[in-house]
């Protein structure tokens, strides 16, 4: 009997596991694409405008050093959080690539060492980890860096936040980018917690925080944002 209803409690929680981590995938493909309209405006004014490049250099970062903690090299058994954040590098890629072609001057100097930068750190951890560490501590090496960048990936759309408090707007606060990083880092949390996985639940933990307070500002500007609707070019124009 005890070992039937252990059957069964083990059973429910691999189910647990893979209906987070399917819901966690899902919501990450949203977050990928969700600067889509950002980068359509971007192109079709010819020019970054105020937006900034940062979140999607944090977001490339992140994705690089997430999809190697979860190879086989470094954390046998969760194989998907490695395709996701292959999926969401090529993204991040693509709009860093997009930002620096429209970018002023400076801007896209800027950019471009930044860009630089993240290859060369993750070449960096990649043949720190391979080459001077035994795999349980490659695996903390690796997860402790993956806690440090999913909380500035999580983080850096608040560096706009001076720009929306100074502007009252919520113009170049994407919405969606903050409600996709919310219901993806509930997601992971709760499948990290279900895994006993530190380094997945706490800083998706604190992404779900993150997320709260960027929703949380948006609400409160979006109804300042509304009394000059009719004098501006709305941010989310259409998906036409």
């Amino acid at each position: 009997m005890m070992d039937s209803f252990l059957h069964k409690l083990s059973y429910v929680n691999s189910r647990r596991k893979q209906s987070n981590i399917t819901r966690g995938n899902l919501f990450a493909f949203v977050l990928f694409v969700s600067p889509l309209p950002t980068f359509r405006r971007i192109i079709r004014n010819r020019s970054t405008e105020e937006f900034s490049g940062l979140p999607y250099i944090y977001a490339l970062l992140n994705c690089l050093i997430c999809l190697w903690y979860g190879t086989p090299f470094v954390s046998p058994g969760i194989i998907l959080v490695a395709t996701v954040n292959s999926v969401g590098a090529i993204f991040q890629l693509i709009y860093v690539g997009i930002f620096i072609t429209y970018a002023e001057k400076a801007k896209k100097m800027k950019m471009s060492g930044l860009l630089m930068a993240v290859f060369g750190i993750y070449a960096i951890i990649v043949f720190v980890s391979m080459k001077l560490l035994d795999p349980h501590s490659r695996q903390s090496f690796v997860g402790y860096l993956s806690v440090a960048s999913l909380i500035s990936m999580f983080a850096s759309p608040l560096f706009i936040i001076n720009l929306v408090i100074r502007t009252r707007s919520v113009e170049y606060m994407p919405f969606y980018l903050s409600l996709s990083t919310f219901l993806m880092s509930l997601s992971f949390f709760t499948y990290g917690m279900l895994k006993h996985d530190p380094y997945i639940y706490v800083p998706n933990g604190i992404g779900t925080l993150l997320g709260v307070v960027q929703l949380a500002l948006y609400t409160y500007y979006s109804r300042t944002s509304r009394e000059d609707l009719g004098s501006r070019e709305p941010f989310m124009d259409s998906y036409a």
